[in-house]
């Protein structure tokens, strides 16, 4: 699984344009977050994409949902659109990844398995102020392997 594969999670940081519930409304997480590259600490190899913005419309004990806009060197841009279920068990979110998320009021979790025994656990945190979103992450290879890293969010 791609490092872009684990970041439709989530962050995407990881979520749906239309707005959720009442309730989501007054997630901390609710709204456009845009990848700070230059805060981030990517694995080793890894090149950032040209830009990410990820637009999060509900983060609650019951959902996540998010949109996620990935635009490569080329220019072209990919968007894809998650809603999944936050009560920490694992439902698919494409052909061959799963996802569990949960949200305990600041902080966001997820972890992603893909086909092969990979794995990416994240977990997110807001700043004081809500401006910024800190997500620290593993990447297991599914054969003992583990690289870290750590995304920067800025609120838009």
């Amino acid at each position: 699984m791609s490092r872009l594969g684990r970041a439709r999670w989530a962050i995407g940081l990881g979520v749906v344009l239309a707005a959720g519930s009442a309730w989501a409304d007054d997630s901390p997480f609710v709204g456009r977050w845009h990848l700070n590259p230059a805060q981030s600490i990517l694995p080793p190899g890894e090149l950032a994409p040209n830009d990410l913005i990820a637009e999060i419309s509900q983060a609650d004990s019951a959902r996540v949902r998010w949109s996620l806009t990935v635009i490569v060197a080329q220019g072209e841009s990919n968007v894809e659109t998650f809603d999944v279920i936050a009560n920490g068990a694992f439902y698919p979110i494409n052909d061959d990844t799963t996802a569990a998320f949960t949200v305990n009021g600041s902080l966001l979790q997820s972890t992603f398995q893909g086909p092969n025994g990979q794995t990416d656990t994240l977990s997110c945190a807001l700043s004081a102020d809500r401006r910024r979103m800190t997500c620290r992450g593993a990447l297991s290879d599914g054969n003992g392997g583990t690289t870290t890293y750590v995304d920067i969010f800025d609120r838009m």
